[in-house]
Order: C-alpha cells, then sequence, then structure tokens
C-alpha cells in the first residue's frame, strides 16, 4: 500500500492536464487528490449528462469510510469563528448518497441542523447531521448536495475499510527505529535510511553523561524507537505505548496478523508483537545485572540531520534511577504475559518476566525515590517521574508480575495502593496515563485478584462511566460527535482525544449496560481523525495512497521536515507531501489542536494556531520559529493511543 508520492505527483499532474481540457470521464479517485488541487479539479462530472460535482470541504465524512452496520453520519460545517469564518456554507434540504463510479442514488435524506443552528465554542461552527446508517451495501460512494452540486470526499463501505490504514499507523514505529536500515522492498525508495547512530561512540559505544570519559561504563545501548520528532529514546516514556499496544493486542489479536510489511513479516508472530519486541529488546539493553535500568540516550546539543544516519553526534545515557527501574518491572512484565502465549516466544516470556522480578526488587530498596536523574544534559525533554507517579508504576508491575509470577506480595501491595492510580483522581477512567485505568481493568479479570478488590474496582468504573461527565456515550454536545473537554486541548491533545475513544471502548467490555452508545462514540472519535473535523483532514500524514482526499502534510520531525532558518524555511525531499518529492513517511499523528499556543512560545502573530476556538488551533508547520513542536510533532505516544483505537474495529 506504500505508493511512491512521486507517482502520486504524476498522477495529479494527468488529472490537472484532463481537467484542464474538460475531459474527465467520470468521479474516481482521481480526483480525490489533496487540497492543493482543490480549485483546479473543482468541475468533475459525476457520470450523469447534466450535473457537475465539485469537492467540498464542508461535507465532512471519514475518508477512509465506514463498516457496513455501523453508524454513519456526515457533518456539514459552516464557520462562524476563527481563520475560516469568512468561509461560509449552507446546505440545501436534499442530500444524496450516491456511488463514485456511476453516480447513482443509494439513499435521500434531509440534514438536521446541530443544536438549532447554535455556533459551537470549541470550533467557532455551526452545523449539520446528515445520518445515512441505512446505507450498508459496500462499495465506494460520495455524499451530494443536490441543489448546491458540492460533494464530500470519497468513502468506503465495507467490513475490512480500516485494515490498511492499522498497518500504515503500526509502520510509523518501523521507521521510528532506532539503529536499523529502513531498505528496499521494506521501505519505500522515498523512506530508505541507512541503520542511524551506529557509528563511533553513538549507540553501540554510548557513555555515562555523569562519567563520560570512563570506557568501563560505555554501553551497547542501539535499538529502540526515536521516541518522537526527536530522535532520543527514553525509557519512561516508553511506558505508555509498550503497555497500550500490549493491550491492544490483547483486546484485539485477530486485527495484528504478520503481513503488516516490517523485516519480521512471515515469522509467524504478530507483527505488532514483533514491533513491541524491538523495543523490549532495547529496554533489556537499558537493565543493569542489579535490575536497575538507565534513563535514556541521546544527544547533548540540538541535533537536525536529514535523515536520522546522517547525524554523527556523539551519544550518551543517563544512568540508573528509580524511575526507569520500576518503568521497566511494569513493561517487562506486562510483555512477558502477553509473549508466553506466543509458543515461539516462551523462553523470551521467561526472560522478561525474571528481569521484572529484579527490577521490582531493585525499585523497591531504593529510599527515597530518585526525582532528579535527569540533569537535561541529554537533550531534549526531561525523564524524570515524581515520587507518586512512580508509585503508580509500582502498581501496574505488581498488576502484570501478579499475573505472571503470582504471590501475596504483589496482591497485598496492589490492595493497600490501586487508588492511588490515576482513574482515582480524574474523570475519565484511562484519558490520561493510560496504562494505569487498563491495567487495573486487567486486574478485575484474573483469578488470582483478591474478588472484593476486584468487585469494588468494576464498581468504580462503572459508576465513572455513569456519571454523565462528557467522556462517556454518543456526544451530542459537539458537532463534530466526539466532545473533548476545554482544558484537554493542550500539547498532546490527540493522544487524550483518542484515549477518550479508547475508555468507551473499555466500557463495551467491562459496562456494557450502554453497549450501542459507547460504541458509537468510540467510532465517532476514530471519525474525527479521518476526517470529520474543522479542517475536513485526516490526522495522518500523507494517506492518499489509502484513500484520503486530504491528509496531514507536513510535521514537526527531524527526519521529515523543511530546513528552516528562522522564518525561511527551504523545502526539503520530505518536508511536505504535495510540495516535495516525497513529503513524510504514511500514518504519523500529530500532537494536535492546542488552545492557547501562545502559552507555549508560539508566536501569537502565527495565525493558526493562534487566537482560535480550540479545535482550530492547529497547523501544518515544521518551523522552529513557529514552536511546531506544541501542535506538530507526533510521538510513538500518540501513535499507540490511536493505534489501539483503530485496531477495535480494524478485524
Amino acid at each position: 500500500m506504500n505508493r511512491i508520492p512521486t507517482t502520486r505527483n504524476r498522477r495529479v499532474l494527468a488529472v490537472i492536464g484532463l481537467a484542464l481540457i474538460g475531459s474527465i470521464p467520470a468521479l474516481s479517485a482521481a480526483a480525490d487528490i489533496a487540497p492543493a488541487y482543490k480549485g483546479i479539479l473543482s468541475s468533475v462530472s459525476d457520470g450523469s449528462a447534466s450535473h457537475a460535482v465539485r469537492l467540498d470541504r464542508h461535507i465532512l465524512v471519514d475518508q477512509f469510510g465506514y463498516r457496513p452496520n455501523d453508524p454513519k453520519v456526515a457533518v456539514i460545517r459552516d464557520p462562524k469563528q476563527g481563520f475560516d469564518a469568512n468561509d461560509h456554507f449552507v446546505p440545501e434540504d436534499s442530500y444524496e448518497v450516491r456511488r463514485s463510479d456511476d453516480s447513482s442514488v443509494l439513499f435521500t435524506g434531509q440534514p438536521t441542523p446541530w443544536k438549532g443552528g447554535e455556533v459551537e465554542t470549541s470550533s467557532g461552527d455551526r452545523g449539520w447531521w446528515l445520518d445515512f446508517s441505512k446505507v450498508t451495501t459496500p462499495g465506494k460512494y460520495f455524499v451530494f448536495d443536490v441543489a448546491n452540486k458540492r460533494r464530500s470526499p470519497t468513502f468506503s463501505i465495507g467490513q475490512r475499510v480500516y485494515t490498511d490504514v492499522l498497518k500504515a499507523a503500526v509502520r510509523m514505529y518501523y521507521y521510528q527505529r532506532s539503529g536499523f536500515a529502513k531498505s528496499a522492498p521494506l521501505a519505500d525508495a522515498c523512506w530508505q535510511d541507512a541503520a542511524a547512530y551506529a557509528g563511533p561512540n553513538q549507540d553501540t559505544q554510548a557513555r555515562d553523561i555523569t562519567d563520560p570519559n570512563n570506557r568501563a561504563k560505555v554501553k551497547d545501548l542501539s535499538g529502540g524507537w526515536f521516541d518522537a520528532g526527536d530522535t532520543n529514546k527514553y525509557v519512561t516514556n516508553a511506558l505508555r505505548p509498550v503497555h497500550q499496544l500490549l493491550t491492544a493486542y490483547q483486546e484485539n489479536p485477530a486485527a495484528f496478523t504478520d503481513d503488516f510489511n516490517i523485516p519480521e513479516s512471515g515469522n509467524g508472530i504478530p507483527d505488532l508483537l514483533d514491533e513491541v519486541r524491538w523495543e523490549t529488546a532495547w529496554l533489556k539493553k537499558m537493565q543493569y545485572p542489579d535490575g536497575s535500568a538507565a534513563l535514556k540516550v541521546g544527544s547533548t546539543v540540538y541535533v537536525k540531520a536529514s535523515p536520522p544516519s546522517s547525524d554523527t553526534e556523539a551519544r550518551y545515557y543517563v544512568p540508573a534511577c528509580s524511575s526507569s527501574t520500576i518503568a521497566v518491572a511494569g513493561m517487562f512484565a506486562h510483555a512477558a504475559y502477553v509473549y508466553r502465549g506466543i509458543p515461539a516466544l516462551a523462553a523470551e516470556a521467561t526472560d522478561l518476566q525474571s528481569r521484572a522480578v529484579k527490577a521490582w526488587s531493585h525499585y523497591q530498596q531504593v529510599e527515597p525515590k530518585q526525582t532528579q536523574c535527569d540533569s537535561g544534559a541529554v537533550k531534549v525533554g526531561g525523564a524524570d517521574l515524581k515520587a507518586e507517579d512512580q508509585g503508580r508504576q509500582a502498581v501496574v508491575a505488581a498488576i502484570y508480575l501478579l499475573a505472571t509470577e503470582g504471590g501475596a506480595g504483589y496482591a497485598d501491595y496492589i490492595k493497600a495502593h490501586y487508588k492511588e492510580l490515576r482513574p482515582y483522581h480524574d474523570m475519565g477512567w484511562s484519558r490520561y496515563e493510560s496504562e494505569q485505568g487498563e491495567a487495573l481493568l486487567f486486574y478485575t479479570t484474573l483469578a488470582a485478584a483478591d474478588p472484593k478488590t476486584a468487585q469494588a474496582i468494576l464498581a468504580d468504573f462503572k459508576s465513572d462511566a455513569h456519571s454523565g461527565n462528557g467522556v462517556y456515550g454518543l456526544s451530542q454536545d459537539d458537532l463534530y460527535r466526539n466532545l473533548l473537554h476545554p482544558t484537554q486541548y493542550h500539547w498532546g491533545s490527540n493522544e487524550v482525544r483518542a484515549n477518550y475513544g479508547n475508555t468507551n471502548v473499555e466500557a463495551l467490555l467491562h459496562a456494557g449496560d450502554e453497549r450501542n452508545s459507547y460504541e458509537t462514540r468510540a467510532l465517532d472519535t476514530l471519525h474525527y481523525f479521518q476526517g470529520v473535523n474543522p479542517f475536513g483532514k485526516v490526522y495522518l500524514t500523507n494517506m492518499y495512497g489509502y484513500g484520503a482526499t486530504s491528509s496531514v502534510n507536513e510535521i514537526f520531525h527531524q527526519w521529515f521536515r523543511a530546513d528552516c532558518n528562522r522564518l525561511i524555511c527551504t523545502t526539503t525531499r520530505w518536508s511536505n507531501a504535495i510540495d516535495s518529492q516525497c513529503g513524510p513517511a504514511p500514518g504519523y499523528l500529530p500532537g494536535g489542536p492546542v488552545s492557547d499556543p501562545s502559552a507555549a512560545g508560539v508566536p501569537a502573530t502565527l495565525v493558526p494556531p493562534a487566537a482560535q476556538p480550540p479545535q482550530k488551533g492547529y497547523r501544518e508547520s515544521s518551523s522552529d520559529e513557529h514552536k511546531s513542536w506544541v501542535f506538530n510533532e507526533p510521538s510513538i505516544v500518540y501513535q499507540a493511543a490511536y493505534v489501539q483505537l483503530l485496531a477495535r474495529f480494524a478485524n
């Protein structure tokens, strides 16, 4: 599915040429190329003799599509506030769902005004909903405004419309692999690169930042995933993605087949687990013989080398810390539990279980807990955890150790401390620090769990699901059917949004009394990421080869970014999916909208994301001057939340 962008660009030029001479015979996927060509591709025959079809970004659908029996609601938007306040659109009464190949009509309906025509404060838009759930026949379609002669992007209906999208999203981790060459045929010609950080004094010869001249402390810390747009590696930042991806597999193993086009494909092990194993193999290198674990690996300078293999800076590690030690205890125990279900991974599971016990024991001996291990000498972000957060991770580790190791010590620790976890200090069970809420619910399934404690946790979860806090169930209070509370529009809001969907999936599994409502909310969250949002954009990079009409073209990433010197940016091979030869690799999820970007240093003159309703606090940029990492940087953490949500509906 990874089509070379240069081929796509040639296709764009061909379509433009046909459009200019008026000879496009029928609406097809070729018309759904990218927003840059919206004006040129504005008049395309829809297969009839008397009607023209104009693609209009006010008519929003999931650009990948819908499963046959799922709810299907198009959102029609009329901007009233924000950067696009003058871009008005008013739908007519008659709307149709038409086949994209012959323009035959399968459904006719009338849009319903959202809240009687109110302007939603979160987006600055008013709008309408068009429910076309009655369309269940597999095929490719578009929503058509009959009087205005405007259409939505095309979309598919089918049982497996998200399968290839899931593969692209998981393959993000392949491109984030450190110390591993991305080569043909697995890597597209556009995104091939030699192994990064394999040179002298780099990851195979990393030095202790606290004692850099001591050759006895040089360690091979190669492997693992780049954390985000930077290429550093953090043990504590691996917590959520490792746990969340493992949980995603536990919930939906059938979604993760052995054909995701990664190096391990075809080895008889689900490719998602192979990808997590790449990270756990690195985490094992970070562990010392006594069970403690080093904290992070990276450079002492801010690096802009692109591609990553061109970076020759020396690499250092931050040595053992109680926060990283308890982090690996939980990750190793969770991985051991999942891996032992795969016969080929039995020995690996045993090793990880032993390592988890060692890490747990070492952590318990460290008092007081270490909270200032990271001096900041190794860039970029800090990797320390507060003492209370380390305590929470100890409960998570105890749960998975109870599952793999058993023992009264772990059981007693959980009973004594489980209410310290995030779900008991927030509304919405797993919208933040998702690994904690998920671990608690997993605990309730264990035969070794204390029955009264398990019953109390389930009762507390159901109470949260029934509280009317806006996290659960069909979201009538949001035009885009996906309420995110105003204070959640911060750095990394897309992760929180995905976890709103994931915690509704948890409600499906553990509080199924309102099953349809929970499932609809989770699906609406997925649709938001895939086109039903104020930008009419798929919040994944370069997904045109997967059926997207408009997707993210540019992100803040060391590899895939423009070459910016203050306010002047020069296009690179990877900087933009439309304007450059390749653009970023497909499938990366950026951080997302921020309600007050200026508070994080984004210039107040950069509109958007500044001075916008929260849902419009986003912009495609890779400029340092713009502080683009605040809203447009991807992360292995954000990605895991989306992958988990998508997997629920991909098989």
